[in-house]
């Protein structure tokens, strides 16, 4: 099928096919759902979608169900699976293609699942891929722009995550789980007939007593009936919003404090989600999938207000992508960095330095320099093997970002495999080597 939609989509108009493209995906997702005997039915599902925090957050409810004994599988970026047994996600795509997302659902059940945490995209639901699949709690982790390459306006974009949360409008519980902090926080409250909200400035669910650390964060959570003193091992503030989210799905099924707590301690990290990489060096290095102007402000608000001493960051911005964020990331990275080496990021069939100059550009408006505290390296593994030679102290830190956890990287001659953990590894590895001499 995606072959067949690449050659169509060549040979019709764009403005054409923007129009008659959901009507394709919608008739694939009513036949993959009649054919895998709708899969969902019978089954609890819970929706996580959002700009940003969408896979941590993920990754959060699953963990934290599982420990609580729910028979829970969990689809999302990274991986999918049952219970501890989660296998990784090689495709470049957040929700799975009606096909495989229902077959993977049938598999579920068959092994007894009950509920699934679904990690759910605005093109997914653009395109009705998640057609047939009866959502009982939505989850809106925040709204920013992105993917106006495909959506065209903001509205658009706004509208289609908010469909997951008309479609569990009308499922079992009928709850919406909704970041207050989101300046559209209430288009999404008003979708629902019942909601429970959450936030680090406001929320039925607060935060407070904020503590960060460089590898974990705690706070405590205040109701008339409990205190919750949270533990979450990913650093960042952003991840204490994501764990909110998850707080109010464990009230909303009846877990207790302790499992709450112990649940959401007990992830250690999700792969390419504020990742750190030690193979015995003195400065941190840390990997994670930011990719958009909001994922870098609160990552680099985050990473700043721990790292004391030198901050290099490595990132560049995807091909046949959304062009304007490119400058306004250069010049956010640039803002907080001490130096930014712009890389390759999927630049598909786009010139890769056409790339790099646009990020550039808005370095530029920050004060940096090119090849003074700003470098321009389009290969991502010599990108990353100079960025690790600029800094030397333990209070400094690399951080690589865009490729996350994906396992291959698309260039102008096809597909390529690409581990950014492994290649990173075996770099600190080579550098410590060359210490020791």
């Amino acid at each position: 099928m995606a072959n067949i939609r690449t050659i169509v989509k060549k040979l019709i108009p764009v403005k054409l096919f923007r129009k008659i493209e959901p009507i394709g995906h919608l008739i694939e997702a009513i036949l993959a759902s009649i054919w895998y005997g709708f899969p969902a039915r019978k089954m609890h599902i819970i929706g996580v979608t959002g700009t940003n925090g969408k896979t941590t957050t993920t990754f959060l409810i699953h963990k934290m169900m599982h420990n609580a004994m729910f028979k829970v599988g969990m689809l999302s970026t990274v991986g999918y699976g049952i219970g501890s047994n989660i296998k990784p996600q090689i495709e470049h795509i957040t929700t799975a293609q009606s096909g495989i997302l229902q077959k993977r659902l049938r598999e579920f059940k068959k092994a007894g699942i009950e509920w699934v945490v679904l990690e759910t995209s605005s093109h997914s639901l653009a395109q009705h891929r998640i057609w047939g699949i009866p959502y009982e709690i939505a989850i809106i982790t925040n709204v920013t722009n992105d993917h106006l390459d495909y959506h065209l306006t903001f509205d658009n974009y706004l509208e289609a995550k908010r469909r997951l949360f008309k479609i569990a409008a009308k499922h079992g519980r009928k709850l919406g789980i909704v970041n207050a902090d989101d300046p559209n926080a209430q288009k999404f409250i008003d979708t629902m007939p019942k909601t429970v909200t959450y936030g680090i400035k406001s929320g039925d669910l607060q935060a407070t007593n904020i503590e960060l650390a460089a590898d974990y964060s705690t706070y405590q959570v205040n109701t008339p009936a409990e205190q919750y003193n949270i533990r979450i091992n990913i650093p960042g503030e952003f991840n204490i919003s994501n764990s909110l989210a998850a707080v109010a799905v464990g009230r909303e099924l009846g877990l207790t404090k302790g499992q709450i707590e112990r649940g959401i301690a007990a992830l250690d990290g999700v792969e390419g989600r504020m990742t750190v990489v030690n193979e015995g060096q003195k400065f941190k290095v840390i990997i994670d999938f930011a990719s958009t102007p909001d994922a870098f402000e609160r990552l680099f608000d985050s990473l700043r207000y721990v790292t004391k001493g030198k901050l290099v960051t490595v990132f560049g911005s995807a091909g046949r992508r959304d062009e304007a964020k490119r400058a306004i990331q250069g010049e956010i990275a640039g803002r907080y960095s001490d130096e930014v080496v712009l890389t390759e990021e999927d630049d598909r069939d786009v010139d890769g330095g056409k790339i790099l100059e646009q990020i550039a550009k808005g370095a530029r408006k920050a004060g940096k320099i090119r090849d003074k505290d700003m470098f321009l390296i389009l290969d991502r593994e010599e990108a990353i093997n100079f960025a690790l030679t600029r800094v030397k102290s333990s209070v400094d830190t690399v951080v690589l970002l865009g490729k996350g956890h994906e396992k291959t990287i698309e260039r102008n001659d096809g597909v390529h495999p690409w581990s950014e953990i492994s290649v990173t590894r075996k770099a600190l590895q080579d550098l410590v080597k060359k210490t020791k001499k």
